[in-house]
């Protein structure tokens, strides 16, 4: 007996509900603010990659951001990811969400709602507000490796894309550290999505057609071990109002 028209119609439902659903997902950007040398961190590093593996939020597809800054390490641990150009951009976010002084560990979602960064709840909350609005559309290119760098490009269909920053990030997936000195001492840290280097690399005015940009490949880590993370950020370090990451690492030739 051959199957009903409307069996055959449910199957196909069924069938591609899974894409579907995956398309329906809004990009959410949350980046943490941390340092090996901080004893809070720890859980906080932890609710990240609990929040980039489980993606407990079903409209959302949480992308993180393991930012690591530099201040802590003149207290007796150098943190080997630690930046200063991160702590610099904490540094504005303070400034401009009206924190009185960066710490550690500050989660900060979609560049409008920060808190501290091993609160679940708030981080939650603020990542299921947050996926309630509308993000642009972003086509990352296959990333291309060419000795020691990684090409690759970025492009978007939105007409009329609103005045915007056009930001990059080179994260290693994952990563851990024994920490021999400081708050941490005797302890094996993880970290998930770590910033290796980030930038700006153009405006939305730069979408119509692909925007190349390249970064260079870490000497400490592993290829393919590296991800692309894009995302467009409103002016003065404002609301994230796209993003995208790469889903394979440069192929090796």
């Amino acid at each position: 007996m051959h199957p009903s028209p409307r069996a055959l119609l449910l199957t196909m439902l069924l069938a591609t509900a899974p894409i579907l659903a995956q398309q329906a997902r809004t990009p959410v950007l949350v980046e943490l603010f941390t340092s090996e040398g901080c004893s809070s961190c720890p859980p906080a590093d932890a609710l990240i990659a609990r929040l980039q593996h489980d993606q407990p939020v079903p409209n959302a597809d949480i992308i993180v951001l393991g930012e690591h800054v530099d201040y802590w390490d003149q207290l007796g641990w150098h943190d080997r990811f630690s930046s200063h150009d991160l702590t610099e951009r904490q540094t504005e976010y303070a400034q401009r969400l009206n924190v009185e002084d960066p710490y550690t560990p500050q989660m900060v979602v979609d560049g409008t709602a920060q808190f501290t960064g091993n609160d679940s709840t708030q981080a939650l909350r603020a990542i299921a507000q947050s996926a309630r609005t509308p993000k642009l559309a972003l086509t990352l290119s296959t990333p291309a490796l060419d000795g020691n760098r990684i090409n690759l490009s970025v492009s978007s269909a939105t007409a009329n894309l609103p005045r915007a920053d056009l930001i990059a990030a080179l994260v290693e997936t994952t990563a851990s550290t024994q920490v021999a000195q400081g708050e941490n001492k005797g302890r094996t840290l993880h970290h998930v999505s770590i910033v290796r280097d980030m930038r700006k690399i153009g405006t939305t005015k730069q979408l119509a057609s692909p925007l190349f940009f390249s970064f260079l490949v870490p000497k400490d880590a592993p290829l393919m071990n590296l991800r692309i993370i894009v995302f467009v950020q409103q002016p003065n370090q404002g609301a994230v109002i796209a993003a995208a990451s790469s889903t394979a690492p440069p192929p090796a030739y």
